[in-house]
Order: structure tokens, then C-alpha cells, then sequence
């Protein structure tokens, strides 16, 4: 079937691509309820998007109520679920080669918000489904592609979904890396406030405003201060810069405020971004503010989460085992603004990291400088068996449309596999390809994708079939 099947989708690759620019068109990251809409317009316009496509396709869909979307391959026995999603990130700053929501087809890639993560790998697994089904290859039982509308979010929408429907016996989603996924790290979605009191003496720290989501390194942080000159700031802020590689920019009205620049990222993967918010708190760290708690709180934080720790190591929660890697660290979003300060960091821990050594060393080391940490549990990791025949079949088929060498890996980022029992992520960022996912002209290899929709088509056939 190989041969129909690299023909059938390279015969379909234009209409393929203008069916992944058409849903990155839309601006599908959460936004606040709305009539029917769980996750707001833009979520569930995307959904709406993407079902009419199935069903002009000739494919029987359901909706679940804007939460999740199902296309079904045919009405047997599910055997295969396919996991993707339609909502994005935020557009973040620092976009060049085009608009986050104006996708554009340029020296091989298509540029857009979601192009990678995950509209792209979504449609190309729709066209598998095509590819199987318009090719006529006998199947013995189903594939369903599911397309939810909050994985950036928590996840509700697939939570949602299998309340009400059972998990199949296989499922992959295209929303990670090849080869095959079969460890996802543990995570700790940090939560932390706390009260410090605006100090009446000069110089002082007025607000603190950074950071977007709790799952991407923030590309920007801005501060406001009283009682200091731009010239002092900015003497200290041309140090700072030469050091981090943060850059500064200022307003002198109506208020005193200084913004870090950096580089946006996935959390889970913070070595690709440039952190704004520990580059703010760098610079504030040195400047000579008057004697406050509020000034204690900032300097103690910084000093737990200094710019460039990564791996948790002055919080006392470093870790490392041979399968899974490192532990990982994003200080992720601060807000500072009268008495209250609130914030979220994002850990993604390996097998070998427990609770005891993570969850309650973070508490303790918040609490010596008064500051509550709100979480009490963490997310465990996830791990399927590398030697069970479904890893083995996805790991054939990928050698085989590939020529490049299968094995199993882990990654920090999760996916809707996390919490599946026989749930890996499988595709369909191709191994040494930085797709800038969650950061600044996030882009998706063309060749990538239609290479991803005939291995998906050929998984189909080799797991239902």
C-alpha cells in the first residue's frame, strides 16, 4: 500500500496546505466563555472549521459541544485514536517573517501561529484518514481523529471527551517529536503568592508586570519605579544586558518603567528561549532600592530562580536520571501590583523526581522569604512500554517512510497522552528541526508534513487494518 499511499497525498499536498493555512488564519488561543463556546470564538470557530472539512470530505464527525471535535474513519470497532488540537498559544512578540495569524508558504515552510502546534500535524492526519479511506484499503476496525480545543490550557476539552467516551486500545498524538514519545516528564504548574506592602521611603518598587502563560518563557517584563533617575537605572541595565543578552527599554511618563525583552519559548524547553522576567529581576536585584519586605521578597526570589538556571538548581531541586533527562525550570509569569504578588513557574521533572524532593523543598525554600506556594500535588509522569507491538509497529513505520533510525525518547512538553494508558506522542516535528513552537515565526516543515500524513495513513492501515 505504500506506493498508493506517497502517491494519493502527494497528489493532495496543495489542497492539504490550503486547508492548514485556512485554520491558522484564526486566532484559536482561550479566551473567556461565550454562548456555547467553552473556550471562547476563536476555539470553536477552528473546530467548526475543521468539522466542515471532514464532512466535506465525506466523513461522519460529532461535536462535543465545542469541546472536542471526532472524525470516525468508518463505524467499526475503535481500534486507533489520533489526538490533536486546535487552540494555540498566545502570538507572543518578536515575529519577522509574517503576522502570527497571516500564515504564509515561504522556502518550504508555512509560517503561522499553530502551523507546528499543532493545526499542521491535525490536518495531516486527516488526510490520512482520506488517503485510507478514498484508496479503499480494507480495514477491520476504526480510526478516530479527535481535535480538542484547550490542550494549551489544562486539557479540559479531552477531559470533557472521555467522560463520555472510553479510550481506544492504541492512541497516538502527532503533538510532540519523532520518533516515538514514550516518556512524558512529570510536571509542577507552580503557583505562588504572597503580601508585601508598598514601602513609603524611596526608591521603590511600584508594580511588576510578566509573562503570558505558565507553559512559555516569557518574551517581555516590566517594572515600575519611584525615586531613581533613567541615568541610574540604566547604567546598571547596560551591565545586566551585556550579561543576559535581555535588552531594556524605558518610559518616563506618566511613570518610571523599565521592560525586559527577551524571547519567548515553550516552558518545557526553556534552553531556546531568553527569560524576561529573571532578566527584570537581575536588573532590580542590584539597584539600590530603600529597605523593604516588598524589596527582600523580589531579591530572595531571584536569588532561587536566578537568569540562566534552568535546572533548578539554587531552588534545591535539581534531579536527572538516564531516561528521562533533566529536570527543567521556566520561571513563567509575576505580577506585583498593590500589597498582593502573585506568580507561576513551570518544572518538568524526570522519572526519578518525587514530590518530597520537589514539591516540598519548593515550599519550604518560598517560605523563608514569605511567600506561599498554592500547590499541593504534582502531575505524575507518563510512560508506556518501548517493547510493546504498537511502539514497535509506529517505530517500523517511521524507519520505513523515513530511512532514519527508530527509538524511543522523552520530552518535557505533555501532550493529551499524558493521563492515556497505551497513549504515546508519535510526530510530527521530525528529529534536529527547531519549529520555534510557542515562540516568535513558529513555522512547520512542509516536506515534514506530507511525510507525516503517509506515515499516519500507513499506521492506520498496519494497526486497523
Amino acid at each position: 500500500m505504500r506506493e498508493k499511499i506517497e502517491a494519493y497525498i502527494e497528489d493532495h499536498k496543495e489542497e492539504m496546505l490550503s486547508d492548514i493555512v485556512s485554520l491558522c488564519e484564526i486566532d484559536s488561543q482561550k479566551r473567556a466563555y461565550r454562548n456555547g463556546m467553552p473556550f471562547g470564538e476563536g476555539a470553536a470557530r477552528a473546530l467548526k472549521l475543521a468539522l466542515e472539512m471532514a464532512a466535506d470530505y465525506g466523513f461522519e464527525t460529532i461535536n462535543y459541544d465545542n469541546y472536542v471535535g471526532a472524525i470516525d474513519l468508518n463505524e467499526k470497532e475503535k481500534q486507533l485514536d489520533i489526538l490533536a488540537h486546535l487552540d494555540v498559544v498566545p502570538a507572543g512578540e518578536g515575529w519577522k517573517v509574517t503576522q502570527p495569524f497571516r500564515p504564509l508558504i515561504k522556502d518550504g515552510k508555512i509560517y503561522g501561529r499553530g502551523t507546528s502546534d499543532d493545526k499542521g500535524p491535525a490536518v495531516a492526519a486527516l488526510y490520512a484518514l482520506r488517503a485510507v479511506r478514498d484508496l479503499g484499503i480494507p480495514l477491520k476496525k476504526n480510526a478516530r481523529l479527535v481535535l480538542g480545543t484547550d490542550e494549551e490550557c489544562g486539557s479540559e476539552c479531552i477531559k470533557y471527551y472521555y467522560n463520555r467516551e472510553k479510550e481506544a486500545p492504541m492512541t497516538f498524538s502527532p503533538d510532540g517529536a519523532y520518533p516515538v514519545v514514550t516518556i512524558e516528564k512529570g510536571r509542577l504548574p507552580g503557583h505562588f503568592t504572597g503580601n508585601f506592602p508598598l514601602s513609603e521611603d524611596l526608591p521603590r518598587l511600584v508594580a511588576i508586570s510578566g509573562g503570558t502563560k505558565i507553559n512559555v518563557v516569557p518574551p517581555q517584563a516590566t517594572a515600575v519605579l519611584e525615586g531613581f533617575s533613567y541615568r541610574q537605572v540604566k547604567d546598571i541595565s547596560d551591565a545586566v544586558e551585556k550579561e543576559t543578552g535581555i535588552s531594556f527599554s524605558y518610559d518616563l511618563e506618566p511613570v518610571f518603567s523599565v521592560t525586559a525583552h527577551g524571547e519567548n519559548a515553550h516552558a518545557s524547553l526553556p534552553e531556546k528561549g531568553n527569560n524576561a522576567i529573571t532578566g527584570l529581576l537581575c536588573l532590580l536585584s542590584r539597584l539600590p532600592f530603600a529597605p523593604s519586605p516588598r524589596m527582600d521578597a523580589v531579591r530572595g526570589l531571584y536569588e532561587r530562580i536566578p537568569h540562566g538556571d534552568l535546572e533548578g538548581k539554587k531552588l534545591g531541586i535539581a534531579a536527572a536520571d538516564e531516561k528521562s533527562g533533566v529536570l527543567t525550570l521556566a520561571f513563567s509569569m509575576l505580577s506585583l501590583s498593590g500589597e498582593e504578588m502573585e506568580g507561576f513557574f513551570d518544572v518538568r521533572s524526570p522519572i526519578c523526581a518525587e514530590p518530597e524532593n520537589i514539591l516540598s523543598v519548593c515550599r519550604k525554600r518560598f517560605a523563608e522569604i514569605g511567600i506561599r506556594l498554592e500547590n499541593t500535588e504534582m502531575i505524575k509522569p507518563h510512560w508506556v512500554d518501548e517493547e510493546s507491538d504498537f511502539v514497535k509497529t509506529l517505530l517500523k513505520v517511521y524507519e520505513d517512510y523515513t530511512g532514519l533510525k527508530g527509538y524511543c525518547v522523552a520530552m518535557g512538553g505533555g501532550t493529551y497522552v499524558h493521563d492515556i494508558k497505551n497513549g504515546v506522542a508519535f510526530g510530527a516535528v521530525f528529529p534536529d528541526t527547531d519549529t520555534r513552537m510557542h515562540g516568535p515565526d513558529e513555522f512547520a516543515v512542509i516536506d515534514e508534513l506530507v511525510v507525516s500524513a503517509k506515515i499516519f495513513a500507513q499506521v492506520i492501515v498496519e494497526l486497523c487494518g
